[in-house]
């Protein structure tokens, strides 16, 4: 094995970053394109020649910088991805799905989370465009009210697709669940199940994702000719346990109480059995439950919880699949929207 002279040693202390071409070119007195050549196994280097600078660049820790490289060809292969939050299954089963699709398209994926802010995700979108993406992938943040810092990706020419929580507005694409129709399927499915006091914890009514939940529970009383009780409607800035645990309290409280609940999210339903669990209420026989989301825990409670599947890991093939399509016609590619059917799994928190 070649042993650096004093003086290589010297200079590769001093490198306090990755070695570089250029570094190694300094080192062996070369030209920083004979060094590339030769790391490349050019047939125009001579075997010795090749063999001292591989083995400078081992003694180096030398890494090629591919990104560089790709973008010196103008391309960067980076697909940049939002998410909210990393919690539960949903974005992560999302998220696996476009990992598969972008890899087998011959993708990296950057992925920033917002954790809910608003401003984390507009400097998660300074930072993917920094990084030379070629695309991004983004669900937005609960705290996201206005749209404008998508602008500049859309500015450079950057394919913008959107999934699960997406603008209301026309002129984006983005892959969605049918949540009308998902929230639609689960209460009419515990209206066939003889209940008739449907309470509701609804999720923020900015995103679309609630807002049409909300809107498939009304649907759904109305095509029974049931009208829509305000104190059955509990609005949850956060979908979390412990506003579930606080929303059944209050409900139970009322002069004629629920005979079921239908959550836009599985975690406060999950808090609500909890608290029917505390006071000796008997689910499904007294209050049915029915969520949203299809978490993992949803088999494992006592009754096990009915939900409303989201399909992530498909959404995550979609959105990837929206993005190469716009990658390929950049120039007239009009917004699109993909919509997935849900999946309604029954279980026996709602089967009476």
């Amino acid at each position: 094995m070649l042993t650096l002279p004093h003086t290589h040693h010297a200079v590769a202390q001093k490198l306090n970053k990755r070695a570089s071409i250029t570094d190694l070119a300094k080192i062996l007195n070369l030209s920083p394109s004979t060094i590339s050549r030769a790391l490349n196994g050019h047939a125009d280097i001579s075997e010795a020649t090749k063999q001292r600078v591989w083995e400078v660049a081992k003694e180096l820790n030398y890494q090629p910088n591919h990104l560089a490289a790709a973008l010196r060809r103008g391309r960067s292969n980076m697909l940049g991805v939002i998410v909210p939050h990393i919690n539960g299954h949903f974005f992560p089963s999302i998220m696996h799905g476009i990992e598969t699709v972008a890899s087998k398209a011959g993708f990296n994926v950057m992925i920033c989370q917002s954790n809910e802010d608003v401003q984390r995700e507009k400097n998660n979108i300074d930072a993917l465009l920094n990084a030379q993406v070629e695309g991004i992938l983004v669900s937005l943040a609960r705290t996201t009210h206005d749209f404008q810092h998508f602008e500049k990706v859309r500015q450079q020419n950057i394919p913008l697709v959107f999934f699960d929580r997406m603008p209301e507005v026309s002129n984006v694409s983005g892959v969605v669940l049918d949540d009308h129709q998902g929230a639609y399927m689960a209460v009419r499915h515990l209206l066939e199940q003889g209940c008739r006091r449907i309470a509701h914890f609804a999720g923020p009514q900015h995103l679309n994702i609630y807002s049409n939940r909300h809107k498939g529970y009304l649907n759904a009383l109305q095509a029974f000719g049931l009208p829509h009780d305000e104190q059955l409607m509990h609005f949850l800035p956060k979908l979390q346990q412990n506003a579930g645990e606080q929303a059944m309290r209050e409900l139970l409280q009322l002069p004629e109480p629920p005979d079921a609940i239908f959550g836009s999210g599985d975690i406060p339903v999950a808090g609500a059995l909890e608290v029917l669990h505390a006071q000796g209420i008997r689910v499904p026989q007294d209050i049915a439950l029915a969520g949203f989301s299809n978490e993992p825990f949803t088999t494992l409670t006592t009754p096990k919880l009915t939900s409303v599947d989201q399909r992530g890991e498909q959404m995550g093939h979609s959105a990837v699949q929206l993005f190469l399509q716009m990658l390929k016609r950049s120039d007239n590619f009009a917004p699109h929207r993909v919509v997935l059917k849900p999946q309604l799994h029954i279980r026996e928190s709602s089967m009476r």
